[in-house]
């Protein structure tokens, strides 16, 4: 990759106030126990996931984090929340497979 921005279009990264109303909530997926912080735009409109592992530094930890920082970014950049949630794994029950999306999960359920 070059570092050519010929195919960025005309997408700008909204980035959230300072001070934001955030919701936290405990989630667990696959038996290991996540924190999930959710911060809002003032819309209403979510804008930032945070996910933490209940032992820091183990690898769930890590890629639950980059997970989080992969979707913030999405969702900055204009995806919608229905769009994330449909694109992330499911079991064959339709549940959530990774922490990220019992997180979308849990914040679509809460905003219906």
């Amino acid at each position: 990759m070059n570092g050519d921005n010929r195919n960025s279009g005309n997408r700008q990264r909204l980035r959230l106030p300072n001070r934001r109303r955030t919701e936290t909530f405990e989630l667990e997926v696959g038996g290991l126990k996540y924190a999930a912080t959710i911060g809002y735009f003032p819309n209403g409109r979510v804008g930032e996931v945070f996910l933490q592992n209940n032992k820091p530094g183990s690898q769930s930890d890590s890629n639950a984090r980059d997970a989080a920082v992969a979707a913030s970014l999405a969702l900055q950049f204009g995806c919608p929340l229905e769009t994330l949630r449909r694109a992330l794994l499911r079991d064959v029950q339709g549940r959530p497979s990774t922490p990220l999306g019992a997180a979308v999960d849990a914040i679509t359920r809460s905003s219906s």
